[in-house]
């Protein structure tokens, strides 16, 4: 199991830029998939994107392509989210989640929360106009 938490977050007007970060305890991160999915007041966790263990290629969901950066940094066990010019529809909470070791898929597995063993507690990011 690993103890995921997020940091980063907070208030930013429309077209700024955030970057959360979810720092990982343990010894598998760099052979797990990492992925940040978002909640929303009043609406279901949604899938932001991931970043596999074995080449780091990236999947985002489409509403953020383009202005969202996945990345991992496999000797500090954290993993980041750099997030630019943010759209009021970007409020939400976002969470940091671990596959488990080995795991491995494309967009349609990797964008499945239930793909995924261990979460973070979240962490808020607010988009004013």
């Amino acid at each position: 199991q690993v103890h995921l938490v997020e940091s980063g977050g907070g208030e930013v007007q429309a077209g700024g830029s955030v970057r959360l970060s979810c720092a990982a305890s343990g010894r598998t991160f760099s052979k797990q998939v990492m992925a940040w999915f978002r909640q929303a007041p009043g609406k279901e966790r949604e899938f932001v994107g991931a970043i596999t263990w074995v080449d780091d290629t990236t999947y985002y969901t489409d509403s953020v392509k383009g202005r969202f950066t996945i990345s991992r940094d496999n000797s500090n066990n954290t993993l980041y989210l750099q997030m630019d010019n943010l759209k009021p529809e970007d409020t939400a909470v976002y969470y940091c989640a671990a596959s488990r070791p080995y795991y491995n898929g494309n967009y349609y597995y990797l964008s499945r929360s239930d793909k995924y063993d261990d979460w973070g507690q979240g962490t808020q990011v607010a988009v004013t106009s």
